[in-house]
């Protein structure tokens, strides 16, 4: 299995650190509001590498976490003058939602920043003591220069960011040895929420959460750190001087980062109004669907969100989800049960679908190749069954479709469709329960309608559903 490595700018076959198993960290989301499609293709990709990981007999460690303190954060709660802690609760539940509309399995822990202060004063107090940090009047800040091999994953030099490239800089005050050096503590200001630490009650700088974080849940040292491009400097440049630094050891082997994402060509941005909500999307598609379209192309590769790109691939889903329908129709109705000598030989070559699928996923977890070879198994079993084909044969085929379509996260063996009368009526108790302000069970109904592919329309006349 080979894994393009962002340290190395080359791919690098896979070697555990310890056999068998994967340490894997993800940096999650800042929770200030509803998470937008750009925070899903990290979700959606990074997860389908740990299903692959599953899938090969690999016991994956899987942690991603929740920066639940952030200026962002802060100032949302003061917009709607509650505390940080209810937005963040607020997000990270809706957070939730998304994810498992997206069918991204949950992490083997999510830690939130705001539980792991303690760690992160006794790796600050760690870094000054060993000489790569120093207080200046209730702010710690990281030395820069005193990690040698800052820039090695970002391959950027410290002499050109401090000449060439000002843009880049760390920003700070006067106060700082060096302008490249970095804030791993502040002092609180009025109205934020606050840590009593030996230099200042503030709160921690947001690359020292990860670091400490992953430390707590993975050990010293992790085979795969990931995470968006965006995120390669300055956050985990000094996520590595920080880590290494404190454990005198590598930090991560692997670093894998997932391109932009665009819209209609465009970056996304609140400024152009192309900024999309995961919950938007919801309304429009079943989130299957926005989870095919981020395994379309190769994660890798810049990404661009359009109208067109969605309906492609509601229709490529629609064709794998009916193949799996149909293949069960024929199960129902087989008459012989076990599979004929021509069938064990006409299932015996789907196994070069599965070698394709295999070798896709292994080349750097090439899912666009890895679909395509879903849809030449789809082709295969559409022309080579009938209504004399047995049981056997039939469910042979359909559970080969439904693993390797699992480890694209995608769900082809769904549940009977809910009847409408049954739509009607849990409508009809939502309204209730928004009438009597009981917001909570009036969006569970609407969950729960999602995840039997029913979605919802407010509009002035009334409710409209329809079947996603």
């Amino acid at each position: 299995m080979k894994i393009f490595n962002t340290l190395s700018r080359t791919k690098q076959e896979f070697i555990p650190l310890e056999e068998n198993k994967v340490r894997m960290y993800v940096c999650g989301p800042t929770v200030y509001n509803f998470i937008h499609i750009g925070n899903a293709r990290p979700m959606i990709v990074f997860d389908t590498v740990r299903r692959y990981f599953e899938y090969k007999g690999y016991d994956v460690n899987f942690v991603s976490n929740f920066t639940d303190v952030d200026d962002k954060i802060i100032k949302k709660a003061l917009e709607e003058g509650v505390s940080s802690d209810e937005i963040s609760k607020r997000y990270i539940a809706e957070c939730k939602k998304d994810m498992e509309g997206m069918n991204i399995k949950p992490a083997t822990k999510h830690p939130l920043a705001t539980e792991e202060i303690g760690g992160m004063v006794e790796m600050i107090q760690k870094l000054i003591d060993k000489g790569f940090a120093y207080e200046k009047n209730g702010t710690v800040y990281y030395r820069t220069r005193k990690f040698e091999e800052y820039g090695k994953l970002s391959h950027k030099n410290l002499d050109d960011l401090r000449s060439g490239e000002r843009s880049l800089l760390v920003t700070g005050e006067d106060e700082k040895e060096d302008a490249l050096d970095f804030v791993l503590w502040k002092p609180k200001k009025e109205g934020e929420p606050y840590w009593e630490s030996p230099w200042s009650d503030g709160r921690p700088g947001w690359h020292i959460e990860c670091s400490v974080m992953s430390k707590k849940y993975l050990g010293e040292q992790i085979d795969i750190h990931a995470g968006g491009e965006d995120l390669v400097f300055p956050h985990h440049e000094n996520e590595i001087a920080q880590s290494e630094a404190a454990n005198g050891k590598e930090f991560s082997k692997y670093w894998m980062h997932n391109a932009f994402l665009n819209i209609d060509n465009r970056k996304m941005s609140k400024s152009l109004g192309n900024f999309r909500t995961v919950r938007e999307i919801s309304e429009q598609y079943d989130l299957q669907v926005l989870r095919f379209f981020m395994l379309s192309a190769h994660y890798r590769s810049p990404l661009n969100f359009s109208a067109d790109l969605m309906e492609a691939s509601k229709s490529g889903l629609e064709r794998i989800v009916n193949a799996a329908d149909h293949l069960k129709f024929l199960m129902g109705n087989a008459k012989n049960e076990t599979m004929t000598e021509t069938e064990k030989d006409s299932f015996a070559k789907t196994d070069a679908f599965v070698h394709g699928f295999e070798h896709a996923m292994e080349d750097d977890f090439n899912t666009a190749d890895a679909a395509a070879a879903v849809f030449d198994l789809v082709k295969y079993a559409n022309t080579n069954t009938d209504e004399e084909s047995s049981e056997e044969y039939l469910k042979a085929l359909f559970d080969r479709l439904v693993k390797l379509t699992d480890v694209l996260g995608l769900i082809v063996d769904k549940e009977e469709d809910i009847l409408e009368e049954e739509i009607e009526k849990l409508i009809k108790e939502r309204q209730a329960a928004r009438k009597a302000k009981d917001f909570a069970r009036a969006d569970a109904i609407r969950d729960e309608l999602l995840e039997k592919g029913i979605i919802l329309k407010d509009t002035r006349e009334g409710v409209q559903w329809k079947r996603a």
